[in-house]
């Protein structure tokens, strides 16, 4: 799947505008927070952003600066996997999960060295993605998957057990971005 395709899913999912009282992003267009649209040059109401600006924003900040176009060319799904996570956790979240699953999975180091998890896709991160995909093969990938979204779905528990107001949103965090 390429990357218009996912944004389209990503904002077909997200909807139009929201500005729900619980929520800590404020308003909200297409699942782009006021907050990350002033930071990429967006000024307007929060309800007429454009779509092609959520578009761009979710290409550059969510695709193509965490480096998942990367992971795309060894293993598609967890590409995809890691740009949904990424827009709702965050890069640095998603990014971060890879790492610790793939230590958990490198049979103490057996396979291909620790990452250290410094929530970054660079050169080792694809290095032992590629290793771990080697050995595994495409059975591997979906192991992964189910390690990512295993991890996924801890932290949207512990942000609901952390913060009552974030029940509101437990169910449908489980129902659309949980496998």
């Amino acid at each position: 799947m390429d990357i218009a395709t996912l944004i389209d899913e990503v904002i077909a999912r997200e909807g139009g505008y929201s500005n729900h009282p619980a929520d800590r992003g404020g308003p909200t267009r297409f699942g782009i927070t006021q907050a990350v649209a002033r930071a990429n040059g967006y000024r307007g109401d929060m309800r007429a952003l454009p779509r092609s600006v959520a578009e761009a924003i979710y290409r550059r900040l969510y695709w193509e600066k965490p480096g998942y176009a990367f992971i795309a060319e060894l293993a598609p799904a967890i590409a995809e996997e890691l740009f949904d996570t990424a827009v709702n956790m965050g890069p640095g979240t998603a990014s971060g999960f890879l790492q610790r699953a793939l230590n958990a999975l490198n049979r103490n180091e057996s396979d291909y060295p620790d990452l250290k998890v410094d929530r970054s896709v660079g050169p080792r991160t694809l290095g032992a993605l590629g290793d771990f995909l080697k050995l595994r093969g495409r059975a591997g990938e979906k192991v992964l998957l189910k390690a990512l979204e295993a991890l996924q779905g801890e932290r949207y528990l512990a942000l609901a057990e952390s913060r009552p107001a974030n029940e509101a949103f437990l169910y449908g965090w489980l129902a659309n971005r949980i496998g």
